[in-house]
């Protein structure tokens, strides 16, 4: 468990996993959370998640090594969030995935840090087409050459009120007569709620044992992509076909769509889409964390209602 008195520097801590996250590390009496995220504006919510001064935004520079070594300073536990799901200017997969991740594992040894946690993903693979997939890869290799004992965490496809996944494709549907399914639809997905990730950290964090391990977490069922889009149309009440996209025509329209300023797709998320996103079952994974995941049909009603004919 952690001590009291202790600073726990988390990076991407504004983001989808790191409110919930935030908010469960909050709850731990005397700790210090530090949230670093590219602008402080952006965690100033998370203030309220604890006590006076118990939670402070802080806009770091993860690119910058004096930035980086700045803000893990005197910190106990380092816990690193930061993700990207496509490449824009200088945040690139590379970049963010790997480089930004072995800086920050160095940085917390060097501080002296007791724990640090990388998030990566499953399906990372150094021999992967999709360059995600590489970086994330490519990442677990550098956090784990600066600092062995970190624990590593690879989440299948994360879901939750804030989700962007499910949130997109509901949206979707609100005006699309139809939803696509690329490559036929095919593909399997194991999707974890986003407060058992969060969960995941804190009882690694209270687990010696976890030093220096990979764990897989994945939700209590797998479904293919088809399967997913189903249940989003019977949950939002809204009816609509389901149009098969081929892989080649997928990776066309992507072409287009990765000129928008927030791509709806690109060709590096057409490639990640040919492999499944499921446990591989050579790693721990929750159960070894004493979690039992939450199934995706309790969920979902939760915070998709308000695409249904009428809601809000």
């Amino acid at each position: 468990m952690v001590g009291r008195n202790r600073l726990i520097t988390v990076f991407g801590g504004s983001g989808f996993i790191g409110r919930h996250l935030v908010r469960r590390l909050a709850r731990l009496d005397d700790a210090t959370i530090c949230v670093v995220s590219r602008h402080p504006r952006s965690a100033a919510f998370l203030k309220t998640a604890g006590g006076v001064g118990q939670v402070i935004p802080v806009g770091v520079d993860i690119f910058s090594d004096e930035q980086v070594a700045a803000v893990v300073a005197g910190a106990d536990i380092v816990i690193n969030l930061v993700g990207i799901l496509y490449e824009q200017g200088r945040w690139t997969f590379q970049a963010v995935h790997a480089d930004a991740a072995g800086r920050i594992a160095r940085a917390a040894k060097a501080a002296g840090a007791r724990r640090l946690i990388q998030v990566s993903a499953i399906g990372a693979d150094q021999g992967s087409a999709s360059a995600y997939a590489r970086s994330k890869a490519n990442g677990e290799a550098a956090v784990l050459a600066a600092f062995p004992e970190a624990t590593i965490l690879r989440p299948s496809i994360v879901f939750g009120p804030e989700d962007g996944f499910f949130n997109r494709f509901a949206s979707m549907a609100r005006v699309s007569p139809f939803l696509p399914l690329i490559g036929g639809g095919h593909s399997r997905f194991q999707p974890v709620y986003v407060g058992d990730v969060a969960d995941a950290v804190m009882a690694v964090l209270g687990d010696p044992v976890s030093r220096g391990r990979t764990y897989e977490l994945g939700g209590p069922k797998a479904y293919s992509f088809r399967d997913l889009m189903v249940r989003l149309l019977e949950v939002i009440q809204r009816p609509r076909w389901l149009l098969t996209i081929p892989w080649a025509l997928a990776r066309l329209q992507a072409w287009f769509f990765e000129r928008l300023p927030t791509p709806m797709l690109t060709r590096d998320q057409v490639e990640l889409l040919k492999r499944d996103n499921v446990v591989g079952g050579g790693c721990p994974g929750f159960a070894e964390l004493g979690i039992v995941p939450t199934a995706l049909e309790v969920i979902l009603p939760t915070y998709l209602s308000r695409y249904r004919p009428g809601g809000r």
